[in-house]
Formats: structure tokens, sequence, C-alpha cells
């Protein structure tokens, strides 16, 4: 019997502070220290996760009727170092969307302020995770 709630990825080292992703349907993306390389820092990829996780909830609730001609999310946040060790604080996601003129537009442009509040309060799972907390825990696996 399979848990369909458990995601995971594996991570392999592919280089001097580069790592590779690879998930449970074979994806991959990259990662490091954001040094030489473009690749994302671990930093990167969490507010991309934020602001795409938000994204795919925005765009499923406001394309119901017609698509967006913009649609642009920019997520930001300060990295600190203090009392509570290294962590984001001010973590912002902005929307840039439009739709076209008509009928069906101006119900989508209605929709957006309440699919975003949706899935900040509920429906993103990536930052409803960052605001309610989740105990992480870690192990060294022994051969």
């Amino acid at each position: 019997m399979t848990d369909d709630t458990v995601r995971s990825v594996e991570l392999t080292r592919i280089g001097p502070a580069r790592f590779k992703a690879t998930n449970a349907r074979g994806g991959e993306t990259f990662f490091g220290t954001g040094g030489e390389d473009p690749d994302f820092t671990p930093v990167e990829l969490l507010l991309a996760a934020i602001a795409g996780c938000s994204a795919l909830d925005v765009e499923a609730i406001t394309h119901k009727r017609t698509s967006s001609t913009t649609f642009d999310v920019h997520a930001e946040g300060h990295k600190v170092s203090d009392d509570h060790g290294n962590h984001m604080s001010g973590i912002r996601v902005s929307f840039d969307v439009d739709f076209p003129d008509g009928p069906d537009g101006e119900k989508a442009r209605g929709r957006l302020e309440r699919a975003i509040e949706m899935s900040r309060d509920r429906l993103c799972t990536v930052s409803r995770t960052v605001q309610l907390g989740a105990e992480v825990g870690y192990e060294p696996v022994s051969d």
C-alpha cells in the first residue's frame, strides 16, 4: 500500500557545492551556492516554490473564464542571521496579472484578489508550511 501524501526528492552531489535534485517523476533541477554557475541557491528555490505554488493556485482560479494577457509573479525576502540563526524574513509575493477587456476579463479581474487570499490563507502548501512552521527532522543514514 502506498501513501499518496508523501512527497520526496533525492539529491545527488554533482560537483563542488553543486547538487542535482530529482523528483519521483524523474524531473531534475540543479542548485548550488550561487557562485560562478547560474544555478539557483536553496533560498532562491524556496522563493520560487512559494511564488510558484501560489501562481498555480491563482491561475487555476482566475483562468476559469479567460486566460491572462500578463501573469508575472515576484517573490523576495531578506536573508538574515540573528539570535534564531539563519532564516528569511519579510517574504513578499507580488502578482502582476492582467486580463483581456470584456466580460470574461472583468470576471477574472474580480476574482484576482480573492484568489491571492485563498492561496495565501489556505491553498498553497509551500507558503502555508512556512507560515505555520513545520518540524524538520535530520538523521544520518548508516550503512
